[in-house]
């Protein structure tokens, strides 16, 4: 009897503790979603508010750039101050800071003023972003880590499918002003939840990591901000601007290593990146997303000027991959868990590789088809890489380090994200104005357009697979990589 009822209690314990854990990942999973959908919701809106503001293009965009430096900048800062004072805290500070800052995107009476409030927005994404990631493993089982983090994958690429297509109905319905509304609502939502589901965490562990790295904080958010502007401003023309700003980065990133070097607790620990393991993630989860980013700032020309398509079946066309992403991602979570994360990385790369070649391949004949195929391909490569390589270098670092390495990651993708902007984005330019010498033509013609789809995705191809040989060199060290891994 006594057996019967320590079973019983046992299994309504393991109950409740996985009840628990749901409610934490449907905590986390909205954030990833606010953060994405504040990303993704805004662009649309900028014709709105070029009209209703009478600005220029170059001033609007800022309502979009903002909200990325600000990512940028502080994300790493965001995850450390995580470290110190406690995850819970910060993310649900992280989310109000969102939704409050929602309220005044929505009510702001100038353009700047809408800026400065995306500023602010960006700062509680910066908080989310960091964080998600972090208490899955400290939440998660080793086990089912890939699951969780497909999930996690999945929303965000739930929220930057929904973006676009959400603020059109909005904005055709109750203006440009209810796509920052829209957070409010669900930001309260995810507050509450996460209010509720969130575990405290250990307060010891926190106390011990001293006084927060102010110098180091500010020198890196400077760099990060002068590199992310060296690769956003000129729109493709690369000029002395530029050129000071990477040179200025440069000169940040020295001062920064020193400033590391000489204070007793450090924003990042620079010992860190002696582990191949963590260093080759950084590097690899950077590469693919500038690769990743082609298919955003090259496709629709491809679309509409190779294949001839009209606005609306380009729109249709390009959500194949947000598509394919969203259903991947959960796919990913269970395959890494099942086969382990470092095999899914290379098999993730693999097919990623497979689907940018068949990109460069631009073969016009084939119709839609020779865009949705491949796409796929890489898609579901994107997907099981990022899934596989989140948990890989969350489940491998101790409990105190993990704000921070959960900033250094989803660092290294928003700086591809930037690069890819700038990089693939000229490297189009480049190869389809090549394409055109001599024709007379100023509207890009549809040989142009296949033309410079085939260089940028032949350049993607190659960095894809420096990425692929990044986790085949981690393999070849499997005997030195811990189980969670491997």
């Amino acid at each position: 009897m006594a057996v019967a009822a320590q079973d019983r209690e046992g299994l309504i314990s393991a109950s409740q503790q996985k009840q628990s854990v749901g409610w934490v990942l449907a905590s986390l999973s909205l954030a990833t979603l606010l953060s994405s959908l504040g990303t993704s919701i805004a662009s649309v809106g900028l014709p709105s508010l070029m009209q209703t503001f009478g600005a220029s293009f170059q001033a609007v965009q800022w309502v979009v750039l903002a909200y990325l430096l600000a990512i940028t900048t502080l994300i790493v800062s965001a995850g450390r101050l995580a470290d110190m004072f406690g995850r819970r805290p910060l993310l649900l500070g992280g989310i109000a800071v969102f939704t409050s800052a929602s309220v005044l995107c929505g009510l702001a009476p100038t353009l700047w003023l809408l800026i400065v409030a995306r500023t602010v927005q960006g700062l509680g994404a910066a908080l989310m972003m960091a964080l998600t990631l972090a208490f899955v493993a400290e939440t998660v089982s080793k086990e089912r880590t890939g699951s969780a983090m497909g999930l996690l994958g999945a929303m965000s690429a739930i929220g930057t499918t929904l973006g676009p297509s959400l603020g059109g109905l909005l904005i055709a319905g109750l203006g440009w002003r209810a796509i920052f509304l829209v957070n409010v609502p669900l930001g309260l939502l995810t507050f509450a939840l996460a209010w509720r589901a969130l575990p405290a965490g250990n307060k010891n562990a926190q106390a011990a990591h001293g006084k927060f790295d102010a110098m180091g904080t500010v020198l890196l958010a400077l760099t990060l901000a002068a590199y992310a502007l060296a690769m956003t401003l000129g729109r493709g023309h690369f000029g002395a601007l530029n050129i000071g700003l990477l040179a200025a980065t440069a000169l940040g990133i020295g001062l920064f290593a020193i400033a590391q070097k000489r204070v007793k607790n450090p924003l990042v620990q620079l010992a860190s990146f002696r582990d191949p393991r963590l260093s080759a993630s950084l590097v690899m989860s950077l590469i693919v997303a500038t690769v990743m980013m082609a298919t955003l700032v090259v496709a629709p020309f491809y679309l509409s000027r190779g294949l001839g398509l009209d606005a609306a079946m380009v729109g249709v066309v390009l959500s194949t991959g947000p598509l394919v992403s969203t259903l991947s991602a959960l796919l990913a979570g269970r395959l890494s868990d099942r086969f382990g994360a470092h095999r899914m990385m290379i098999a993730g790369l693999t097919s990623l590789a497979t689907g940018t070649f068949l990109l460069s391949l631009a073969m016009t004949k084939l119709g839609i088809a020779s865009y949705v195929v491949p796409i796929t391909v890489t898609c579901f490569g994107y997907a099981l890489f990022q899934t596989s390589n989140n948990a890989a270098v969350v489940s491998g670092v101790g409990a105190g380090e993990r704000g921070v390495i959960s900033g250094l990651l989803n660092l290294s993708r928003n700086l591809g994200l930037v690069t890819g902007a700038s990089l693939m984005g000229a490297i189009f330019a480049v190869a389809s104005n090549g394409a055109r010498q001599g024709t007379g033509q100023d509207v890009l013609s549809a040989g142009a357009a296949a033309r410079g789809m085939q260089i940028t995705f032949e350049t993607a191809t190659v960095l894809a697979l420096a990425a692929l040989l990044l986790a085949l060199f981690l393999l070849r060290f499997a005997g030195r990589i811990q189980p969670g891994i491997a």
